[in-house]
């Protein structure tokens, strides 16, 4: 929620730290603010729920490729749609005639997408 109040910071930031900065926003401080946010965030999320950390890198992904790069609609049906997700893998992984541990179904499906991810991406060289 308290990313929330950061999403006009963030779709301003995905101009660039030049642009951003000239149009008024303090590019260090917010990044350290979002970063530590992010941190304790996952950390928090990670120490209660364990491995099913696939969810967050599978469903922000996703949904910027749905909805587009506007923090505002992003953050919100980002957390949506993790939230469904992972009721579906749980499901999933309750159906069968031995009961999986979510974790492994979550790394199932999210590590092949992380792939794809990390291939997708352009290799710049200097």
């Amino acid at each position: 929620v308290g990313l929330l109040f950061y999403t006009h910071e963030l779709n301003v930031l995905l101009l660039g730290e030049k642009d951003a900065s000239a149009i008024g926003v303090e590019v260090e401080r917010t990044k350290r603010i979002l970063l530590t946010a992010a941190s304790i965030i996952t950390a928090t999320a990670v120490a209660v729920t364990g491995v099913i950390g696939f969810v967050g890198l599978i469903v922000p992904h996703v949904m910027r490729l749905l909805v587009g790069p506007d923090h505002r609609i992003l953050l919100p049906t980002s957390a949506l749609a993790g939230a469904s997700f992972l009721v579906a893998t749980d499901t999933l992984a309750r159906s069968g005639a031995v009961e999986v541990p979510v974790g492994i179904v979550t790394a199932a499906l999210g590590a092949p997408f992380f792939l794809y991810l990390l291939r997708r991406q352009e290799v710049t060289r200097l």
